[in-house]
């Protein structure tokens, strides 16, 4: 019977399965420590997360200034078409 956990990758590992789902350690090898898998693509103290936001997601180019301002001036016209329809009534 596997353990609930594999103990050397981490996965979960269901009650009839015959080796691990991720690094394939099963009652053959006995879990043993040559099953591990030693490239998981875990952090170390060399990762550089600029460079893998950068290779992941490309140059961050921020949101166009233009844009902020078109936003402010649809919410001030909003603003105004409200206040002449309720003001616009009343008269």
């Amino acid at each position: 019977m596997p353990p609930e956990i594999c103990p050397h990758c981490g996965a979960g590992v269901s009650r009839n399965a015959k080796a691990c789902p991720e690094c394939g350690a099963d009652e053959t090898t006995g879990w043993s420590e040559d099953a591990a898998v030693g490239n998981l693509g875990l952090p170390d103290e060399d990762f550089d997360y600029p460079r893998f936001v950068e290779e992941e997601f490309g140059k961050a180019s921020g949101r166009p200034r233009g844009l902020r301002r078109l936003w402010w001036v649809v919410a001030v016209g909003i603003v105004a078409a409200l206040l002449l329809l309720i003001f616009g009534g009343l008269l």
